[in-house]
């Protein structure tokens, strides 16, 4: 498990028990958390937190590249700190994202859309999960 100051003070991000918990919360959940589920469970052990902080945050360090933002579900903007290429499954019966490994998937043609240059894509698969 990465050392969660570490992770702040090598991305030159000044670390603030704020920040700290922020990410304590972010690497160890490994999930796709929105802002709210975020300041809700940091706020159990950071309860002067401000939703501000926890933004300005999420913000700061999805600008150092620790963070991706993705919107899998609804208008919802979820974290992922999965940064490597990867797509997602959707499972419509709980909500919960899943991490599908890149080479799980093979997408054909993808450079040779008329009039486009694609630089990235992702699939997103939605369904439900069998047990």
């Amino acid at each position: 498990m990465k050392n969660n100051l570490e992770i702040l003070k090598r991305c030159g991000v000044r670390p603030t028990p704020q920040r700290i918990a922020v990410v304590k919360y972010i690497f160890e959940s490994k999930g796709h958390p929105d802002a709210d589920t975020i300041l809700e469970n940091v706020r159990k052990t950071c309860p002067t937190i401000s939703r501000a902080t926890v933004y300005n945050t999420l913000n700061l360090l999805v600008a150092k590249g620790l963070l991706q933002t993705q919107i899998l579900k609804g208008r919802t903007v979820i974290f992922d700190p999965n940064t490597q290429k990867h797509h997602h499954f959707v499972d419509d019966a709980t909500g919960k994202v899943f991490d599908i490994p890149w080479d799980t998937l093979k997408v054909s043609q993808n450079k040779t859309l008329q009039g486009f240059q694609v630089r990235d894509y992702q699939v997103i698969m939605r369904g439900r999960r069998e047990s």
